[in-house]
């Protein structure tokens, strides 16, 4: 078994949910929650299918953000999984449905920071062990960054 860390590779403008589903029918329903959470939103979902024709199933509203959720679906290849990239949406507005999935097992990550994939590859294929998600800290918060959080949260709409 090798141990490989891939790096995700997607527009600085969007955010992404990284997880594990059990069934092809993931693809249609992740496609139902992102569209039923927020009416417009822009996105591409990949999904890799660990059984069967092992294919990566795709959908979304945006060709651009399919692609790239394809291409790095491909370059993970792990039995599975899935990703969606959005564009002006917050995978807060989704988390919430996402795992009440009936097929969703894991959620690996939501962020806009860079991701770095940590795989486990065999002979059988390849699986998620975790991710690295942004950078480790560079210190603690003071007074002017709490402020600076606090006006952050209130100027995206997400505290009164």
């Amino acid at each position: 078994m090798d141990i490989i860390l891939e790096q995700l590779s997607f527009p600085a403008d969007c955010n992404v949910i990284l997880g594990q589903s059990h069934f092809i029918k993931t693809v249609e329903d992740l496609y139902e929650i992102m569209v039923n959470s927020v009416p417009g939103v822009k996105f591409g979902l990949a999904f890799c299918e660990a059984s069967g024709p092992c294919l990566v199933r795709k959908d979304g509203t945006e060709n651009d953000l399919i692609e790239i959720a394809v291409e790095n679906m491909l370059r993970l290849g792990a039995g599975h999984s899935f990703l969606i990239i959005m564009r002006g949406a917050f995978p807060i507005n989704f988390l919430p449905a996402i795992k009440a999935c009936r097929e969703v097992v894991n959620i690996f990550c939501a962020t806009a920071n860079p991701v770095q994939v940590i795989l486990a590859k065999s002979e059988q294929g390849a699986g998620i062990l975790g991710v690295i998600d942004g950078n480790g800290p560079k210190g603690i918060e003071l007074d002017t960054d709490i402020s600076h959080r606090k006006k952050f949260l209130r100027d995206i709409g997400y505290k009164r």
